[in-house]
């Protein structure tokens, strides 16, 4: 019996999140471990599922970097990188566009489907959704110390969200999942930062929540502990310190991005744990770094 009564606590707990919830928009970056491990998988589809049962919007963007280097070494083309960036090539940015939004977007549509859910995939070019630009990448030059421009060729930012499909999509009871493809203004095709997109749509929706599912637990100190909730100027301080570096830097510009353009609050937690999202949602705790603006 008290193991039932301890369900019926947990419902409780939740119910005054649901109620703030209800209605209101999240976005929700769809990485790392969380989208290679079957039960990780199966879990993350549950929850996206159960959070539009209770009314809240959740749309989903999707990295797939690992997927992307397999079928590159299948084809006979080397990954390369510089400064963590893909060197995107027409060629690259055809198996991009092929396994973004192709082969690992209709997956993760297909196995919210299964589970109850109605999902519908895009890319930033569907509907013009997300509209892009060349990156620019900066260097010092080891022999002049001078700053030099790097082409990594298909590489690009976000410059624009044209959110109209995502609204629609939402009114009609659909979760939308993107791929991190953009269009430039000539109708080339960019590949982008899947957290940078996250952000990006976030903003433009003016989401209540942006969550980032990461393989460590959140923001950590410089003794490796989980720190629960920063601000952009303590973030800043840990960016210039070096605590704060590699894959996290992305993630933390997406963040500040999003909540400059309106999205309330950002969330970075760990995707190892199953169901970390209703956990992080619905629990006082939480499973992570929460990052507000001040």
């Amino acid at each position: 019996m008290e193991k039932l009564i301890e369900k019926a606590r947990i419902l409780i707990e939740a119910m005054p999140y649901i109620q703030t919830f209800r209605g209101k928009t999240f976005v929700i970056k769809y990485g790392g471990n969380a989208m290679i491990d079957e039960t990780l998988k199966q879990g993350f589809a549950q929850d996206v599922v159960l959070m539009r049962y209770i009314g809240i919007n959740p749309v989903i963007v999707h990295g797939g970097g690992p997927q992307i280097g397999k079928t590159m070494e299948r084809m006979g083309k080397k990954p390369t990188f510089i400064s963590g960036q893909r060197v995107t090539d027409e060629e690259t940015m055809d198996i991009v566009e092929m396994v973004l939004g192709g082969l690992v977007n209709k997956e993760i549509v297909n196995l919210i489907n299964r589970t109850g859910g109605k999902a519908v995939g895009l890319t930033g070019k569907d509907g013009g959704l997300i509209q892009a630009r060349k990156l620019k990448m900066e260097k010092i030059s080891e022999t002049t110390g001078e700053t030099e421009l790097i082409d990594i060729g298909l590489v690009g930012e976000v410059t624009a969200v044209r959110p109209g499909a995502l609204t629609t999509l939402e009114q009609g009871g659909f979760i939308p999942v993107i791929a991190p493809v953009g269009v430039g203004e000539q109708g080339e095709t960019y590949n982008i930062n899947a957290d940078l997109v996250a952000g990006a749509v976030a903003g433009a929706l003016k989401a209540e929540k942006l969550i980032l599912l990461t393989d460590q637990a959140g923001i950590l100190d410089k003794d490796k502990k989980l720190i629960s909730t920063l601000n952009k100027k303590k973030v800043e301080t840990m960016v210039a310190s070096g605590t704060i570096a590699g894959g996290m830097l992305p993630k933390t510009k997406s963040c500040f991005e999003a909540l400059e353009a309106g999205c309330t609050k950002v969330h970075i937690i760990d995707g190892r744990i199953p169901h970390a999202l209703l956990l992080e949602i619905f629990t006082r705790e939480g499973v992570g770094t929460e990052i507000t603006l001040a």
